[in-house]
Order: C-alpha cells, then structure tokens, then sequence
C-alpha cells in the first residue's frame, strides 16, 4: 500500500496495518466497496484521530497468494477514487 501512495499509520509489528485513503469519507467509501466486492474484509477504524482501514491477517490458511489477490483489490478499489471515476 505504501508503495502505491497510501499512508501507513501504524507501526506493523505482528499482523494489523492501517491505511489511510485520504479524508473520512473516502476511506469508509473504499472499505464499503472493498467489503461489497468480497475478495476480502477490512473493517474501519479511528487512530490518533485519523479515520483507517484495519487489514488483520491471522490465519495460517492465509497464502502468499490470498495476500497479493487481496492487495490487488484495495489497490483497484482505492485507485477509482483517486482516479476520480466515482
């Protein structure tokens, strides 16, 4: 996410990153669609004041491949927004 342009705003350490999509609203609207499509589920959250994404991974079933499929659709969602096409 950070090399796409997308802030991290916590210190990863075990398995929960926060991201950040801009404003408020532009983040819930990123989390909405990215829960709509179903490829994966990040919840929101608020962090030192900063409204986020929450990405937990916690099972061992997760795959390197399950990462990058799920990284490729917050990538495509959020990149709408940023695009403007919504």
């Amino acid at each position: 996410m950070k090399a796409a342009g997308y802030p991290i705003l916590n210190d990863v350490v075990l398995n929960q990153v926060l991201v950040s999509f801009g404003d408020a609203q532009t983040t819930h609207r990123v989390i909405a669609d990215i829960q709509a499509e179903g490829t994966c589920w990040c919840g929101s959250t608020v962090w030192q004041g900063q409204t986020a994404m929450r990405i937990s991974v916690s099972s061992w079933a997760t795959t390197d491949a399950d990462v990058e499929k799920s990284l490729a659709a917050m990538l495509r969602v959020a990149g709408k927004y940023r695009s403007g096409e919504f």
